[in-house]
């Protein structure tokens, strides 16, 4: 775990004269937004584009104290519920327990945030990361609490040799068994003996002596793979050489509706050979959505700085995310136009699909942000505009000419899309009913 108390950051120039790196002035916001755009959009401990990962973190730690325990809370819980963040929520947490005014509600706030067996270990460890403790009632309590959701298969996959295990958590928040059979699994965990979990990590990992396309071939044939887990090994079952049609039959039968495309536009990035299928998956999991009523305005930026992982080691790309989005909002709008902008405004294709992708990503040269200028050139009317970006631009952004909202697909300290604009952090499932919910003429 990275070290939370590394910088000070109260001191240093952007806190004086906010500016985006890219130049542009920014908006000044509550400490409120601040913390929901750092924390909504961040892949925690990951170096970014523009900002390292530390100081993100940092800079939410600065940030908690400012913010009431009740709207930190809600936040952690968002965090993890919706946007399906990890890291961030323990850290918000984390720094709650430390404040008097904020450390009535960590208990149920950890218990909310604990959805996997690790983040139990993972919490104690960020704890602990400037030297050991003892933990705070609040922390036991809810550690203890999250302790009991998890049964042998989440306990064993997660019990790793790292320097906090889950025994470990265990012995510190003394949990209590809801059951005679939780008592002894609790003996098993305690002892090492716990069922070893048939997962594809669990099927792959035995080295040389495993036949990799075979695993994968029973693992499909079994259907115990997850849609995440499929899209995320296509090339690997690709270089393994599995049966083309088990693959096609596994995305077929996938469950996609907790599926954004941008993941189905990663996987089609590095297994091309699937990509029918991953078209037709993708399609499947927008079915159903309630349209958008009125005109939309679609404004994708396809900048150099948006063709960067969305974090360190991931093979995800922020166009990817912003593709995605943009396949998204194109089925749900009832009237679309869609633009892209780097340094100049460019109408683009209305598209469904893949081929939206492919005419967002081949529109102009990925080069500089010129988000305002680009909005001084969109002459017809709408009734929505949706602009797609990591908010960096060159230039000042004025307010738009109807409802705009500003999707924010990375995690800088400073943005443009204030003022009038609705502005949401991240690329989960929670775009499309934040701006559900930002529109009063939708039942």
């Amino acid at each position: 775990m990275a070290r939370m108390n590394v910088l000070n950051l109260s001191g240093l120039p952007w806190m004086k004269a906010k500016r985006t790196h890219e130049g542009a002035p920014a908006k000044h916001i509550s400490a409120e937004q601040e913390l929901r755009r750092s924390v909504l959009a961040c892949m925690l401990w990951e170096d970014q584009f523009y900002e390292d990962g530390v100081a993100i973190a940092g800079r939410i730690r600065e940030l908690v104290p400012k913010v009431s325990a009740e709207k930190v809370a809600a936040l952690a819980v968002e965090a993890r519920e919706k946007m399906k963040l990890r890291h961030a929520p323990l850290l918000l947490v984390r720094e709650m327990a430390r404040l008097a005014t904020h450390r009535q509600l960590v208990a149920e706030t950890l218990l909310r945030v604990v959805q996997r067996a690790d983040e139990l270990s993972e919490f104690v460890a960020l704890y602990w990361s400037e030297g050991k403790q003892p933990l705070s009632a609040q922390v036991k309590k809810g550690l203890a609490a999250a302790f009991t959701k998890f049964d042998e298969y989440a306990l064993a996959k997660y019990n790793r040799a790292s320097p906090v295990k889950l025994r470990d958590v265990l012995f510190l928040c003394h949990a209590k068994p809801v059951d005679a059979a939780q008592a002894e699994l609790w003996k098993r965990l305690v002892a090492g003996e716990l069922a070893t979990p048939d997962t594809w990590e669990v099927a792959l990992s035995a080295g040389a002596g495993v036949d990799k396309r075979e695993a994968w071939e029973r693992l499909l044939a079994e259907n115990k793979l997850g849609a995440l887990a499929l899209l995320r090994n296509l090339r690997n079952m690709a270089e393994a050489k599995v049966d083309e049609q088990m693959v096609r039959t596994g995305l077929y039968r996938m469950k996609t509706e907790r599926v954004l495309p941008f993941r189905f536009i990663a996987a089609a990035r590095y297994a091309p050979r699937w990509e029918p299928e991953l078209e037709k998956a993708m399609l499947r999991s927008l079915e159903g959505q309630a349209r958008l009523p009125g005109k939309t305005v679609l404004l994708v930026d396809v900048s150099g700085s948006m063709d960067a992982p969305l974090s360190r080691r991931a093979e995800m790309r922020r166009n990817d995310a912003a593709y995605g989005l943009a396949v998204l909002l194109r089925e749900i709008a009832e009237q679309v136009s869609i633009y892209s902008f780097s340094d100049k405004l460019v109408r683009v294709p209305s598209r469904q699909g893949f081929a939206l992708r492919d005419a967002l990503n081949a529109s102009q040269p990925h080069s500089g942000t010129y988000l305002g200028k680009a909005l001084s050139e969109i002459e017809e009317k709408y009734d929505h505009l949706i602009v797609i970006t990591d908010e960096q631009s060159h230039d000042s952004v004025p307010n738009p000419k109807a409802r705009g909202y500003v999707i924010n697909v990375a995690s800088f300290q400073n943005g443009v899309g204030y003022g009038k604009w609705v502005h949401i952090d991240g690329w989960s499932d929670s775009v499309i009913e934040y701006i559900r919910a930002a529109e009063p003429t939708l039942e």
